[in-house]
């Protein structure tokens, strides 16, 4: 075995191996929920500092080529996209730990159901083959199935469980005819062998691959919660035990993105263009219907879950520039999927922690005067709104501009219109939370623990990393900021087409 080789999937394979740990241990009766809240960390951070070693480079391989016949990749994308759900997974079981102490009825399994599907999200940014993405994927939804309906108790958590899990095997369906299609029209799954059968057929009857192509967009529409494919987004993120939803909503969504662009900058690009037309539609929709959901929200939750399909929609204007801007608008999605993640993470965590009884629905009322009894907690509550919100000062502010800007260059200035219109309607939502625990007298919000323990410094840490991410190095010299995340996506970018 190569050593070396081996290395590259050294992140990989500790989440595997921690997963299956876990799980097998989850019978020792001896062991309880910290020490496996613990045992957790240790497994994501492992794996995070192997990845970070590589972090960086430019470079492609296919590690272990003779045990999985080139269906692995690791490249630079790879890295930085593991980068960020590494992260992703040590930043949840970090928000999480409060809020599990708090709910005892949760079993040790749920550790091992969260390493497997991290997984499976890894396995899907690494996959070089249209089955093996498949694999990935499905490890990760099944894992997620479950950790949503895991409080059997709760009818809430069943009914988002099994909501998700008909329409999302539903989705796994198209993909699977999807890779079928493209299997029939070019005779490979694998990428980079796909591109050359596409470009070999131009001028040549490709709708098989068209056709193909857009089942697996289908799915790729559905896992991100896009129009017309988010009517599940808001009840599943409801149901869902707060660190799951955060989970799904930050980190999932960039596992998909990981895999969906892989697959359109190498191998489906010649024909990308006959899906523009029917992604303006797509993305217009996905803002208007988002936005109208978001500011008719009571819950916070709920108005997070709607939002969370706004900023699909940011997401998805950059994915439609990606034919005529294709290194500046893959780029500013990469930026953006960070901005996301971060302020996505800081928010959902902070609700988990105000709201540890999960009995307490949380409303904009209950944050009544909230400032003046808990000012850190609605202190960095506002800065996540505010990036949310794109305001400049924050990470959000920069993403917003990387991807308007680069609309506007590729020729879809109306995108960029109804992005920025919808940007001003969010500021209603974001701010009136904002407005509410300022100006206002305060409403008792029952059960709000005080400021301790490692929960809330890892929340202080997202926050001070979205105002960092917004003034990169302005302050602070050297600090890494807006300058050091470009440069970074533009590599992972450029590693996709070494050849």
């Amino acid at each position: 075995m190569n050593w070396l080789e081996f290395s590259y999937l050294l992140p990989l394979f500790i989440i595997g191996c921690g997963a299956v740990i876990l799980m097998l241990l989850s019978p020792v009766e001896r062991l309880s929920m910290e020490n496996f809240s613990v045992l957790t960390f240790v497994f994501l951070t492992m794996a995070l500092i192997g990845n970070l070693y590589y972090f960086g480079e430019l470079r492609t391989s296919f590690p272990l080529a003779n045990i999985f016949s080139n269906m692995i990749i690791d490249d630079s994308y790879a890295v930085y996209f593991d980068s960020i759900l590494l992260s992703g997974g040590v930043v949840t079981s970090l928000i999480g730990t409060h809020y599990f102490q708090t709910k005892r009825k949760f079993k040790k399994e749920f550790f091992s159901l969260f390493l497997f599907s991290l997984f499976g999200m890894m396995l899907l940014v690494h996959a070089n083959e249209l089955l093996t993405a498949f694999i990935g994927l499905e490890i990760a939804s099944l894992s997620l199935y479950v950790m949503i309906g895991f409080q059997k108790f709760d009818t809430r958590r069943v009914e988002a469980s099994y909501q998700y899990l008909v329409l999302g095997s539903i989705s796994g369906v198209f993909f699977l005819l999807g890779t079928a299609l493209i299997y029939a029209g070019t005779g490979t799954t694998m990428l980079g062998e796909i591109g050359y059968a596409v470009d070999a057929q131009v001028g040549k009857d490709t709708s098989l691959v068209l056709i193909g192509g857009t089942f697996i967009l289908m799915t790729f529409l559905f896992k991100i919660s896009a129009f017309p494919f988010h009517n599940w987004t808001l009840d599943v993120y409801d149901g869902s035990p707060l660190p799951v939803t955060a989970f799904m909503a930050a980190t999932f969504k960039v596992a998909i993105f990981g895999f969906i662009l892989r697959i359109m900058l190498v191998d489906l690009d010649p024909i990308r263009e006959m899906w523009d037309k029917l992604f303006v539609f797509i993305i217009i929709a996905t803002l208007m219907y988002g936005s109208f959901m978001a500011v008719i929200q009571k819950s916070l939750k709920r108005m997070l879950a709607a939002s969370s399909i706004v900023h699909t929609g940011y997401l998805l204007i950059a994915f439609v520039s990606i034919g005529v801007a294709g290194e500046s608008a893959s780029s500013s999605i990469i930026y953006y999927l960070v901005a996301y993640f971060l302020s996505a993470m800081g928010a959902f965590g902070l609700i988990s922690y105000i709201t540890s009884n999960d009995q307490l629905r949380v409303t904009y009322e209950d944050f009544r005067g909230f400032a003046h009894i808990h000012p850190y907690m609605a202190a960095m509550l506002s800065i996540f709104m505010l990036s949310l919100a794109g305001l400049p000062g924050t990470i959000g502010f920069i993403g917003k501009f990387y991807i308007f800007t680069g609309a506007i260059e590729a020729g879809y200035t109306v995108l960029a219109v109804v992005g920025v219109t919808a940007t001003f309607v969010s500021i209603y939502y974001y701010f009136k939370l904002i407005a509410l625990m300022y100006f206002y007298p305060y409403s008792d919000l029952e059960n709000v623990p005080p400021l301790r323990g490692i929960t809330p410094i890892t929340i202080g840490f997202i926050a001070i990393a979205v105002i960092a991410g917004g003034l990169g190095n302005t302050f602070i010299a050297y600090f890494p900021g807006v300058d050091f995340l470009i440069d970074n996506a533009r590599l992972s970018y450029m590693s996709l087409f070494i050849k």
